[in-house]
């Protein structure tokens, strides 16, 4: 909004404290028409593109409707959620041990780490899976016992590391050198001198890193790990290599047999889509819960602007029919009068 004196426009200048110039102000509102401009034409392009995207017949949408919750397609589902929650939980825990060598004055710790970081990140995630794919091929068999010294039993490679297996290893030591980089920097992010405060004030160090670097390095780490999250759902997608049955893989053998290869890939598309929404919702409400000593006010969730939405309108009704009664009564008054 922008406020003009009509005396400044005349040309007398008044004092700003003067209370006779606030009310001489006129008070005319900004406006901004290029910012109505770039909505309208964004309004029509989203518009054009949905019409497309639902009067197109190529898209098959009977198609999809049919196969989207089909059986094989709800079990490849499955086994896609079971590679990333392996992936994730396996990497992370790793990750942060990792991260963990990495801040130790050890210096062997510390190039371990360092080396394995460099490693796994310098390999692509589909050579690793194909190495742990074929790993009996370098090792026959692999045998437990005293570290250089005698072996109490053996058993198959073949037998102990199958395709699920392989699949769940290259994920989780990939992952896990993605997840040492994110936990180090949530760590490095907290200030030093509050944990050299907390030294000086006797407080242990467990508790130290429970109840005050890890509440101030999670708002670090949470933002990119759910991102990482989301990107292994849809990385998960690299294992078809293996023909192991997860979500893509199985849209292929199906398209490969009937030949509608659009519409299956549209029915990838969408579970895809479903599983990133409900993970992004979770990474929401977890940064929402660890942002809570950081900021004064937490900003309102989704669902309480839809409460605030809705109890303003009811308040707006029960005011208009307030204003109703009163002016009835007033009419009727008038009238008995």
């Amino acid at each position: 909004m922008t406020a003009i004196s009509e005396a400044s426009v005349s040309g007398a200048r008044t004092p700003p404290h003067d209370p006779d110039d606030l009310r001489s102000l006129k008070v005319v509102p900004a406006r901004h028409p290029w910012r109505w401009v770039a909505s309208a034409v964004a309004a029509v392009l989203l518009a054009m593109a949905l019409h497309a995207l639902v009067t197109n017949p190529a898209w098959e949408w009977h198609v999809v409707s049919q196969y989207l919750f089909y059986e094989t397609v709800l079990r490849a589902v499955g086994v896609t959620l079971q590679l990333t929650a392996l992936g994730i939980l396996l990497g992370f825990a790793l990750g942060t041990v990792l991260a963990l060598m990495r801040l130790s004055r050890s210096p062997l710790l510390q190039a371990i780490s360092w080396g394995y970081v460099w490693l796994f990140r310098s390999v692509p995630l589909i050579l690793q899976l194909l190495f742990w794919f074929n790993l009996a091929l370098l090792y026959d068999r692999i045998s437990f016992g005293v570290p250089f010294g005698p072996s109490f039993f053996d058993i198959g490679t073949q037998d102990l590391v199958g395709p699920l297996t392989a699949a769940t290893l290259g994920l989780a030591l990939h992952q896990a050198a993605y997840c040492a980089e994110i936990v180090r920097s949530g760590f490095l992010s907290v200030d030093q001198g509050q944990l050299e405060a907390a030294t000086a004030l006797g407080i242990p160090r467990r508790r130290q890193i429970r109840r005050i670097l890890l509440p101030q390095a999670m708002r670090t780490i949470v933002p990119t790990a759910g991102n990482e999250i989301i990107g292994l759902v849809k990385g998960t997608s690299v294992v078809y290599i293996m023909a192991i049955p997860e979500l893509f893989y199985q849209v292929q053998v199906i398209y490969s047999r009937n030949g509608r290869v659009i519409a299956l890939l549209l029915v990838a598309a969408i579970w895809y889509l479903a599983l990133t929404t409900v993970l992004s919702i979770v990474q929401y409400y977890v940064e929402r819960h660890y942002a809570r000593g950081a900021v004064r006010t937490l900003a309102p969730t989704p669902w309480q602007r839809v409460r605030r939405f809705a109890d303003d309108l009811a308040a707006a009704r029960r005011q208009r029919r307030a204003d109703r009664d009163r002016l009835a009564a007033e009419l009727d008054g008038g009238a008995d009068r």
